[in-house]
């Protein structure tokens, strides 16, 4: 089996799952625009080590568009989206032409208003243009399935998907953990997006009933807003603790309670599988992704996006059941290996073996994170 990843950087996200695909005896060549996008970066990202995996940069459309001509025939070519990618769409283009395999990653799509409107005519129309050459798609996102099929693909060729994570590694729990104060974590960029504005107004009705803290990771062009807006809300209630890289996240993860998402739209939002693979349960909205491995999980919960009232319920219901028992933290990070690298690479397999290879009329590879209640999409 041979497969190329066509991505825009040598995303975490990705760059795992492919090194571990190699481990697997897999023939990988991971292709990408750039090692690490400057804003990434700035977040904390790093580019992982591609192991056994043959890297490849593209730093022009020419490199791209000639990268994908040179491309053996038997390659299966995972591609990032479909639309507006750019050295990665060029590449696409080149493959279409040769009548390549392609499998399609897609994420939660934001498709509100009129712009959405314009965004579901654009899709049904790209994956009509793409449709003789498309092997399948990994839908990344608790309805991007439904979504994509309703762009006119056919239902066999849509395979539910995630962001699969290396395992966790053992933290040491500080002590502000191990006292009685609960602990709730966000973890993301401060832009109007990502909605901590009403995750701190909806912990501001919680502070004269409730003894917790709130653990901020991150940093953006808000925060001087938010950080007032907390003055206001939740005096001597949040830590302020910057943007740190990824292996640090992990550990913060571990020391909280619960992780609350609650963006207006997040195609996944990795730090969800974070949390759950540390063992920390998650509240997120339904605009994020992740939000189908979290009701899977039977912790935490999902809220309609924006609600406050909603949202503010499922804090009180968090907060009031008391921090995370070791017990329950591992009971909860032994379910979620269903996230890691090691599962995803597998599934991965599973699924290319089904459309490419003699597995074609078996039944489709089971979805990791519902293979425990043996559900099945």
């Amino acid at each position: 089996m041979k497969v190329w990843f066509w991505q825009l950087i040598i995303s975490p996200h990705m760059a795992n799952l492919a090194s571990e695909l190699a481990e697997f005896g897999v023939e990988v060549c991971y292709v990408a625009h750039e090692e690490m996008s400057p804003d990434r970066r700035a977040q904390g990202w790093e580019a992982p080590s591609l192991g056994k995996a043959t890297v490849k940069l593209i730093p022009t459309e020419a490199d791209a568009l000639t990268l994908a001509n040179l491309a053996p025939e038997d390659v299966v070519h995972i591609c990032q989206g479909i639309r507006g990618n750019g050295v990665v769409s060029a590449a696409q283009s080149v493959l279409r032409k040769l009548s390549r395999k392609q499998i399609v990653v897609m994420e939660t799509v934001d498709d509100h208003g009129f712009v959405g409107y314009l965004k579901r005519l654009v899709y049904s129309r790209l994956f009509k243009t793409a449709e003789a050459g498309l092997l399948g798609v990994l839908a990344t996102g608790a309805n991007t399935a439904e979504w994509v099929a309703a762009r006119g693909v056919n239902r066999d060729k849509i395979f539910p998907f995630a962001y699969f994570l290396p395992e966790a590694v053992p933290a040491e729990v500080s002590a502000e953990a191990k006292s009685s104060r609960f602990r709730f974590i966000f973890v993301g960029q401060f832009i109007e997006r990502k909605r901590l504005d009403l995750l701190i107004d909806a912990l501001g009705a919680l502070r004269e009933s409730h003894d917790f803290l709130l653990t901020v990771v991150g940093s953006g062009p808000l925060e001087q807003k938010l950080r007032e807006r907390a003055e206001s809300e939740l005096p001597d209630r949040i830590d302020w603790i910057g943007s740190l890289p990824m292996t640090q996240v992990r550990k913060e993860m571990k020391a909280a309670d619960c992780l609350v998402l609650p963006s207006r739209h997040d195609g996944w939002g990795a730090v969800v599988s974070e949390a759950l693979m540390s063992g920390t349960p998650a509240i997120v909205s339904d605009g994020c992704g992740a939000a189908a491995v979290v009701e899977a999980s039977g912790e935490g919960g999902v809220f309609r996006s924006g609600e406050i009232y909603a949202l503010r319920q499922m804090l009180t219901e968090r907060v009031g059941r008391g921090k995370v028992l070791e017990a329950e933290r591992k009971t909860l990070s032994d379910w979620a290996t269903c996230l890691a690298v090691p599962m995803g690479a597998q599934y991965l397999i599973n699924i290319i073996a089904h459309l490419d290879g003699e597995n074609k009329d078996l039944p489709k590879p089971n979805v990791p994170w519902f293979s425990t209640f043996d559900r099945k999409i």
